[in-house]
C-alpha cells in the first residue's frame, strides 16, 4: 500500500462559525456535531476565528480509493503508530483516509510504516 507525504503544516481548530473558513484552500476538512464545529487546514489558513487551535500537525494519506469494503486499513496504521508511541488524528473522506501526526513525530512515523512495508511517495 502506498502513503503519500503532504509536506504543509496544518492545523486542528474548533471554530465559532465556517464564515472565515478559506474554501478554495488545497486542504481544508470541516465536521459538525452537536457539540462543535470542528476545521482541519493549512496552518497558513486557520481562521482568526478559531475559538481553540492546535498547531504543529503534519499528514499523509493512503493512496489511491479505498473501496468501502476494505477492513482494518486504519486499525493496522494505528496499531502500528501506536506501538511507537506515535499519536494520531484521522480523517476520511469519501477516497481514502489521512492521519495527521504531530510534527515532531512525522519522520519517524513514516519510517515505521516504511519499515512495515508501506511504500512512501513524495
Amino acid at each position: 500500500m502506498q502513503i503519500k507525504r503532504l509536506d504543509y503544516d496544518f492545523s486542528v481548530c474548533k471554530v465559532a462559525d465556517l464564515s472565515q473558513v478559506n474554501w478554495n484552500s488545497e486542504f481544508c476538512f470541516a465536521g459538525k456535531t452537536d457539540e462543535e464545529l470542528s476545521l482541519v487546514c493549512l496552518t497558513s489558513d486557520a481562521p482568526a476565528n478559531a475559538t481553540d487551535r492546535s498547531d504543529g500537525w503534519r499528514a499523509f494519506r493512503i493512496e489511491g480509493v479505498l473501496d468501502f469494503s476494505l477492513i482494518g486499513i486504519l486499525a493496522r496504521l494505528s496499531g502500528l503508530l501506536a506501538e511507537h508511541r506515535i499519536g494520531l488524528f484521522a480523517i476520511s473522506t469519501f477516497n481514502t483516509d489521512y492521519i495527521l501526526v504531530k510534527q515532531h513525530d512525522y519522520e519517524r512515523a513514516l519510517a515505521v510504516l516504511a519499515q512495515s512495508g508501506y511504500e512512501i511517495l513524495r
